[in-house]
């Protein structure tokens, strides 16, 4: 499976699951299409890669696609993550209580600033970065989200290689990228610029694109 069809279950798991709060048991192609972006003949032809299959005329059961769709996520289990960095974006993802729905869970925060980690009005413990190891032993910890500032990335994305981190989602402003760790790169990392992804915005406001480009 490449990377851009694990995208596009991603979305259509989280707008299945949307489907099921209001109240519906079937869905049809093009109603997950428009979630995801692409046509209904890419979310046939993705969920019968996928041995899924639905009716004509009845579509799709909602219940079986999210039962299917979730094994692929690895949606059976809750996944622990932890925030290093506990400034203005830190907390925004601490507070953030949407992650739970999709199987994720924000288990412990830290900092390197004292007034940060004593302060007991977080939503989840916040320990100093001297504890990161024994924290994330102790709650089985593969993934981390880092917030810090550019000066202190490559020091907590290398304490985190050295502790067994399996992943992380980077929001500082250096791009990380894996190492070889016994000849694999390790670990998985997704960078999230939020200064370029404005720029790419605001330049294609200045340069907006023909309708034909976009095909």
């Amino acid at each position: 499976m490449n990377s851009d069809m694990l995208v596009r279950i991603t979305h259509y798991y989280r707008a299945l699951g949307r489907l099921r709060a209001i109240g519906l048991e079937k869905v049809f192609a093009h109603n997950l299409a428009d979630a995801a972006g692409v046509s209904a003949t890419i979310v046939r032809k993705d969920f019968s890669q996928l041995g899924i299959h639905g009716q004509k005329r009845g579509g799709y059961e909602i219940h079986v696609l999210l039962e299917k769709l979730g094994e692929i996520l690895g949606k059976g289990e809750v996944e622990n993550v932890i925030v290093i960095g506990c400034g203005r974006i830190g907390k925004a993802i601490m507070h953030y209580s949407g992650f739970e729905p999709d199987g994720i869970k924000v288990v412990a925060g830290f900092d390197t600033d004292p007034l940060v980690y004593s302060d007991v009005s977080h939503p989840i413990p916040v320990y100093p970065l001297s504890r990161l190891e024994e924290v994330m032993e102790a709650l089985s910890v593969e993934v981390a989200i880092i917030t810090v500032p550019e000066s202190a990335t490559a020091d907590c994305y290398q304490r985190l290689i050295d502790s067994g981190i399996k992943g992380v989602l980077n929001f500082s402003p250096v791009t990380l990228k894996p190492q070889v760790v016994d000849g694999k790169l390790k670990p998985v990392v997704h960078n999230i610029n939020i200064a370029l992804e404005l720029e790419q915005i605001f330049y294609e406001l200045q340069y907006p694109k023909d309708a034909g480009d976009r095909n």
